[in-house]
C-alpha cells in the first residue's frame, strides 16, 4: 500500500498510554482528579487565573458565549476563514452571526476590516455584543488593537485558539487572556497536544468561571451559597439553570496532562519544519505563512497559498496531484457563510472577498513533530514539481 504522508497527527509516548492505563486502574473514570490537574496545568502554562475543562472546543465555546450571556437579539461577530464552531456557538445562543473578512498575509481576522464594520455598525445600531477572533494556523491575532477597539465599541472578546496553544502575542502566552474576556483551547488529535477530543475555557474572570463550570455539568450544584432552598441532608444538589453534559473525563484530562510536558518539544520541532518549508518554497510562485513581529505561533498548520494567475497548474489539479502521491494535504477552511446553512440565513458568494480568494488558492501541507526529514523532503519535491507541471 502506498504510505500516507497526513497533514497533521498526534504523537502518542508510552508515558502518555501509561498516564491512561492508570486512570483506568483509579476509581475515577470521569470528573475526577485527573481533571482538576489537567485544568491546573494548563492555566499554569498559559498564564490565567481559571481553566474549566470539556469534552471539546465546540462545548467550551458555547459555554464562553453562555457565560456572556449571549442570547436572542445579540449580535456576534467572527472570521470567515474558520471551522464553523466558531459561529455556531453563537447560533448555539439564539444570537446571530456575521463575519469579518480577514488579512491576506497572516489569514487572520483583518483588524483594518474590523474596525471599518464596527464604525459603519455603529451608525446601523448593529454593532456585536462579542467578536470571537481566531488564531488561524497558530499565528496569533493582533489581539492588542482588537482589544483597543472593543474598548471604543463596547463589545467582549473570546479568542478562538483552537490551534494556538504554546503561541504567544507580546511575550505572553495565548490563553492569558491579556486582551480578551475568554479563551478557548482545542485538544482535538490534530491539535498541538491531545486529549482525543477536549476543550478548555480561560479566563481571568471568577464570575465567568464559576458559570462555565455550573453550566458544563447540567446546570447543576451543590455548592450551599448557591442553593435556593433548605438543604434536605448530604446527598442533596440543585439544577439552579439549564446546563449541558460538557465534562471532560479523567482518561482525557490525564493523556493531556501526559502531552503538556512535551509541548515546547512539539512546538519547536514544528518552528524547524516551517523554516525549512519556508527556505525552500522561497523562489516559488507561492506565499509561506507569515508571521506577526511580535507573535510566536504554535505552527499547528503549515498553509501555502499558491500565486493562481503565475502557474500552470489549477488549485484543483494541484491538490489532487499531491493527494495522489501519498501526501494527505487539506484545505482550512471554506468560508463559514459558503456552506448552505449559512447561505439560507442570506449571505452570499462575494461577502467577503480576501477568504474566498484564500480558500481558492490555500493548501494545507504536512507539518507535526514525528514528520520524518525523508518525509518532508519529498514534499518539498512533490510541490515543486507540481508547480512546474
Amino acid at each position: 500500500m502506498k504510505k500516507i504522508i497526513p497533514y497533521g497527527t498526534q504523537s502518542i509516548t508510552d508515558d502518555d498510554i501509561n498516564a491512561v492505563i492508570n486512570v483506568l486502574k483509579s476509581d475515577f473514570l470521569t470528573q475526577g482528579p485527573m481533571v482538576n490537574l489537567f485544568e491546573e496545568d494548563i492555566k499554569s502554562y498559559c498564564g490565567a487565573k481559571y481553566a474549566i475543562a470539556s469534552n471539546s472546543a465546540t462545548s467550551s465555546l458555547h459555554l464562553a458565549c453562555k457565560a456572556l450571556e449571549v442570547g436572542a437579539g445579540d449580535i456576534v461577530w467572527t472570521s470567515a476563514n474558520t471551522f464553523a464552531a466558531s459561529s455556531n456557538c453563537a447560533l448555539y445562543c439564539g444570537a446571530s452571526v456575521d463575519f469579518v473578512d480577514i488579512n491576506p498575509s497572516t489569514f487572520n481576522i483583518c483588524p483594518q476590516k474590523l474596525e471599518e464594520k464596527l464604525s459603519y455598525a455603529k451608525k446601523n445600531k448593529l454593532l456585536p455584543k462579542v467578536v470571537i477572533p481566531v488564531h488561524m494556523c497558530g499565528q496569533p491575532c493582533d489581539m492588542k488593537k482588537i482589544f483597543e477597539l472593543s474598548e471604543i465599541y463596547d463589545f467582549k472578546i473570546i479568542e478562538d485558539a483552537s490551534h494556538a496553544i504554546g503561541a504567544s502575542f507580546n511575550q505572553k502566552k495565548i490563553g492569558s487572556c491579556e486582551f480578551s474576556d475568554i479563551t478557548v483551547l482545542s485538544f482535538h488529535p490534530v491539535k498541538i497536544i491531545t486529549t482525543g477530543e477536549g476543550g478548555i475555557c480561560l479566563t481571568n474572570s471568577k464570575n465567568y468561571a464559576k458559570k462555565i463550570e455550573l453550566l458544563r455539568s447540567h446546570g447543576i450544584t451543590r455548592d450551599n451559597s448557591l442553593m435556593e432552598s433548605n438543604i434536605d441532608g448530604p446527598w442533596y444538589y440543585e439544577q439552579i439553570d439549564l446546563g449541558f453534559n460538557y465534562r471532560m473525563t479523567d482518561i482525557h484530562a490525564a493523556l493531556g496532562s501526559s502531552q503538556l510536558r512535551r509541548i515546547d518539544s512539539f512546538i519547536s520541532k514544528r518552528h524547524e519544519i516551517a523554516e525549512k518549508y519556508d527556505n525552500c518554497f522561497q523562489d516559488l510562485p507561492l506565499q509561506t505563512p507569515y508571521q506577526l513581529k511580535n507573535a510566536y505561533s504554535s505552527y499547528h498548520l503549515y498553509v501555502i497559498k499558491l500565486d493562481i494567475e503565475n502557474i500552470k497548474i489549477s488549485h484543483l489539479n494541484f491538490f489532487q496531484n499531491l493527494k495522489e502521491q501519498g501526501i494527505g494535504v487539506n484545505l482550512h477552511y471554506i468560508p463559514v457563510y459558503l456552506h448552505p446553512y449559512y447561505r439560507k440565513l442570506g449571505f452570499k458568494e462575494g461577502y467577503c472577498l480576501e477568504s474566498e480568494k484564500y480558500y481558492k488558492s490555500a493548501v494545507s501541507i504536512p507539518i507535526y513533530p514525528a514528520l520524518e526529514d525523508s518525509d518532508q523532503e519529498f514534499v518539498i519535491e512533490a510541490v515543486k514539481k507540481s508547480l512546474t507541471y
